[in-house]
């Protein structure tokens, strides 16, 4: 039967696997996009979950949350979170891409 210590041991040593997986994918994912003066954050509204990932790792604040009523008639929510690129502050940097889980944020041309 595995010890507690060993099955500890294992999961971490799982965890830095995974995690330097992730690390490699981010980096070629991070080589491939479009970025720097040349380009600018965008949003696409009806993905945005306004999880406020994006404005964590956004170092020039350029992105604000702003609240928007729920268009679904099936949920009473008053309002939720959207996220909003501010184009002059943004430096193109690709983070808040890098950070979006469903892929909201994307870059194009300035």
């Amino acid at each position: 039967m595995t010890s507690s210590d060993d099955l500890k041991r294992r999961r971490e040593e799982e965890a830095k696997r995974i995690r330097s997986s992730l690390n490699r994918q981010r980096g070629v994912q991070h080589s491939s996009l479009k970025g720097g003066e040349t380009a600018v954050a965008f949003v696409q509204e009806s993905l945005c979950i306004g999880c406020d990932q994006c404005t964590i790792v956004c170092d020039d604040d350029a992105i604000e949350m702003y609240k928007m009523a729920m268009r679904s008639p099936l949920l009473n929510v008053e309002s939720n979170q959207k996220a909003k690129i501010i184009r002059d502050a943004c430096t193109g940097c690709r983070l808040c891409v890098l950070a979006c889980p469903t892929d909201a944020i994307t870059m194009i041309d300035r």
